[in-house]
């Protein structure tokens, strides 16, 4: 008895996803000229991306902080002038302002209405306009100066009469510098001598330290009877939540008469800075969205032509069993590894060229993660829309068409 035999087994062999990232691999792999310049053009866009969002960036960044140079985080606080009697702040006030969530630092100065001269054989009045200050060690960095020559006042200094020069003083003073290995001039300040330790660069967010001699706190109050009171209190808070310590620093100053403090305003350079961060979020992302399109579509023109080149291709790999979903597989995968290499290629070329132009400027160099993102998701995802229309194209073809195409 003869038994018919079965019929052939028609359905296509089922390709695992390293089989699809093989064939797709394999396109660029074979052509390898074409998809170096394919990829190149994908590079160059991304790292146009980088270079045009990192480089604005950097240079943000070195503005801001020339902006917030100017004072943007910094307020005063003040006894209200003109008052009869004069309003004394607390001797506490500084360590309550500190107690401010914001606040992240605090000092203060005081008049000690003395007179300072460069010696006990010259008249007071030469040196009119110069002020006495009491000060607290930790003023410079909460008013952003720096000491040009010497060093400042600190606790080895607290108890000794000693004084540091502001910028003018110091010339008016007759007293431009501190060579070293030399011995320190001294001043008179009220019947007394103060040997000068140091010498302020200028400050330009407080002209008055310019023009005064500054001495320690707790020798002021020894050597020149002053009486702990401060005249001018310095604070620096985060600068989101400056106008909140603004509207709470009077009361925080003089809980009893916080209406007879002066607070100052921020400063106009923080309405600049804020403008500033918004100006150039608007531009990275307006740049790297022409920056991914721009790439986006030469992906898409690669692989148009990469189905039309490989017409045969198809029809041959249908007329042996592949089916309509494995072809858009293949070219699919394709579009999205010439993609990512050019991601991953010009990302890394975008880094290296922001690197290189702002350690010529002297910039601080930045990256944006987000930039660094796009470059590599953002060209995988591009590669992948690009890459929809050939690959479904490409899969419409029969094996007859694709033959016979000359």
């Amino acid at each position: 008895m003869n038994q018919s035999s079965s019929p052939p087994d028609t359905n296509p062999v089922r390709l695992s996803p390293l089989d699809v990232l093989a064939l797709g691999i394999l396109g660029i792999r074979t052509r390898r000229i074409r998809a170096a310049l394919s990829a190149l053009g994908i590079s160059l866009g991304i790292a146009t991306m980088i270079v045009v969002t990192a480089i604005p960036a950097s240079s943000q960044k070195a503005l801001l902080a020339r902006l917030t140079a100017l004072g943007t985080n910094i307020l005063e606080a003040k006894p209200t002038p003109g008052q009869k009697p004069p309003v004394l702040l607390p001797e506490g006030s500084v360590a309550m302002v500190r107690r401010i969530g914001p606040v992240t630092a605090a000092s203060a100065v005081a008049n000690t209405h003395t007179v300072v001269q460069r010696s006990d054989h010259v008249d007071n009045t030469t040196y009119a306009g110069l002020t006495v200050l009491a000060a607290q060690n930790d003023l410079l960095p909460v008013i952003n100066a720096k000491v040009r020559t010497g060093r400042f006042l600190g606790p080895a200094t607290n108890t000794f009469p000693t004084a540091v020069l502001g910028s003018v003083a110091a010339t008016r003073l007759g007293i431009p510098d501190l060579p070293p290995n030399t011995p320190a001039p001294q001043i008179f300040i009220s019947d007394r001598w103060f040997t000068v330790i140091g010498i302020l660069a200028t400050t330009p967010l407080s002209p008055d330290i310019d023009r005064s001699v500054l001495v320690a706190w707790d020798a002021a109050r020894t050597e020149l009877r002053f009486d702990g009171h401060p005249t001018v209190i310095y604070v620096k808070a985060r600068e989101p939540a400056i106008e909140a310590v603004r509207s709470v620093l009077a009361a925080t100053v003089h809980p009893e008469l916080p209406g007879m403090v002066q607070v100052s305003r921020p400063s106009d350079a923080l309405a600049a800075k804020r403008a500033t961060q918004t100006t150039f979020s608007a531009l990275f992302l307006g740049l790297a969205t022409v920056s991914l399109l721009v790439g986006g579509i030469g992906v898409a023109n690669t692989m148009v032509i990469s189905v039309l080149e490989r017409r045969r291709e198809i029809g041959l790999r249908r007329a042996l069993g592949a089916n309509r979903s494995q072809i858009r597989a293949q070219f699919l995968t394709e579009a999205v590894a010439l993609s990512g290499l050019g991601g991953l290629s010009g990302t890394l070329i975008g880094t290296l060229a922001t690197l290189g132009y702002t350690t010529y400027q002297g910039w601080p160099p930045v990256i944006p993660w987000l930039s660094v993102a796009a470059g590599i998701g953002g060209a995988i995802a591009v590669g992948m829309l690009a890459g929809a229309y050939p690959s479904i194209r490409a899969s419409r073809l029969t094996p007859t068409e694709a033959l016979s195409t000359p």
